[in-house]
């Protein structure tokens, strides 16, 4: 962890506290931190160093916790170094975060997608050159390779491949349905504000030596009032210029991310990359914007990293099949929820924190650039803030 100095559309320089992965090259400090991918049933070690001012903490939404492994300041283990074990018992969308001085470091970075994949998924650290990293054997088509995701689409024929069945079964792939292009949402807001004047970790720190949660005394600052005037999606500007080129930075304009951007395997544990090729394939690579021909299964995960509350509405109908991470009507908790549209052209609004993944398919009507609206909502009075625009593109 480092911080690091990354200039928004604009050239303002914003102060940023980043994950980095040893020995990777293209994560020597990302915004947001790399996608850990996890097969569901495995053990899993995260070796943490704190590089600059400790102590910070690792927490891992969507574990089921040790004490000492849940990375909550004050009462788990804060690092300096440390080895974050657990075993993730449910597929579904995540993410990680730092969460000691939480309000400034993950506001400032320090987070990134924690993605359970099924139990077959192939990775790195096997060795069989045709299987693209990520894809699992075909439960339906003998002898091919595809990426699943945990839904009940039952109700849904329109995405061919489902699989019903009993989850508990085994490396089961039961409760499952293949896509084929998926896309990775993060939006986040930033108040430059705070990086000019509380650019130092410990901004607003108790004194050493207190007694955590006892006698904690924070020291009095600005951290209770955010006001955000730069916005992104998965660390890429919405950059308000390429549609008005009169634009500053602030509340109330309309910005737009670009087309075609695609995350490096090196950023998404392998995915998008085959054993033994020298490059990543974009067919197989994880989508910002999107980009896919017609009759193809899109997944689009989005997580709100903003402080403020963001309101997406796609220009066609989707189907929402998980929230927080945890698939609508499968079990156990089938008998509460189920998948269901959500329309084109009406909204849904979520909180910091919150993901969903919808799935959609790409039809002969669908050809040509849309574009998916999201909104940032500030939180105490309803106001509009920022409008981002993200290209869906559906080719024949």
């Amino acid at each position: 962890m480092h911080g690091d100095k990354i200039p928004a559309w604009d050239g303002k320089e914003i102060i940023y506290f980043l994950f980095r992965q040893k020995g990777n090259d293209l994560a020597k400090g990302t915004f947001p931190g790399p996608t850990i991918r996890i097969p569901r049933g495995a053990i899993f070690h995260a070796e943490t160093q704190g590089h600059g001012p400790p102590p910070h903490t690792i927490h891992w939404h969507g574990q089921e916790p040790t004490p000492m492994n849940d990375g909550v300041g004050h009462c788990s283990m804060e690092i300096g170094r440390y080895t974050y074990q657990f075993q993730p018992n449910a597929m579904g969308f995540y993410f990680y975060h730092c969460h000691r001085n939480t309000v400034q470091h993950f506001e400032f970075g320090l987070y990134g997608a924690l993605l359970i994949d099924p139990p077959t998924a192939y990775f790195a650290s096997q060795t069989n050159p045709a299987i693209p990293i990520g894809q699992v054997p075909s439960p339906t088509t003998p002898g091919a390779f595809e990426f699943r995701v945990q839904a009940n689409t039952t109700a849904f024929p329109q995405f061919p491949g489902f699989l019903g069945g009993d989850i508990t079964t085994k490396d089961s792939l039961n409760m499952t349905v293949p896509y084929d292009v998926e896309a990775l949402w993060v939006f986040d807001d930033r108040d430059s504000v705070w990086s000019d004047f509380a650019p130092d970790p410990r901004a607003f720190f108790p004194r050493r030596g207190n007694n955590p949660g006892v006698n904690d005394r924070w020291a009095p600052g600005f951290f209770n009032d955010f006001n955000a005037d730069y916005w992104f999606v998965t660390g890429v500007d919405s950059d308000p210029s390429v549609i008005d080129p009169g634009a500053v930075a602030g509340p109330g304009f309309m910005g737009r991310i670009p087309p075609d951007l695609l995350i490096p395997s090196g950023l998404n544990s392998g995915v998008g990359r085959v054993i033994g090729e020298a490059a990543d394939r974009p067919e197989l690579q994880t989508q910002i914007s999107i980009n896919a021909p017609v009759g193809k299964t899109v997944l689009v995960r989005a997580l709100n990293a903003a402080y403020d509350n963001v309101r997406v509405t796609f220009p066609f109908d989707v189907v929402v099949i998980s929230w927080d991470g945890r698939a609508l009507g499968v079990p156990p908790f089938g008998n509460y929820n189920r998948p269901f549209v959500l329309p084109g052209g009406v909204s849904i609004t979520y909180s910091v924190a919150r993901r969903m993944e919808v799935l959609f398919r790409t039809t002969a009507l669908l050809i040509g650039t849309q574009f998916a609206t999201v909104e940032f909502i500030r939180n105490h009075d309803g106001a509009l803030l920022h409008t981002t625009l993200i290209p869906i593109t559906v080719t024949a």
